[in-house]
């Protein structure tokens, strides 16, 4: 769940970024740029941090 969020938060991203260097019609400021950065960075670390507790857990470490 954290995994595809965070996917999807960057692909919002990517588009922005995209669109600005494409046609000078990004729709995100720098500040909402680094905002949504910043919000995919962190839903990226909790889906790892996530899975590594699962697989710590079913080893029974």
């Amino acid at each position: 769940m954290f995994l595809s969020a965070s996917i999807a938060v960057f692909v919002v991203y990517f588009a922005n970024v995209a669109l600005g260097a494409a046609s000078n019609a990004a729709f995100l400021s720098d500040v909402g740029e680094m905002l949504v950065l910043f919000a995919a960075s962190i839903l990226f670390v909790v889906a790892i941090l996530k899975k590594e507790a699962d697989r710590k857990n079913k080893n029974g470490s």
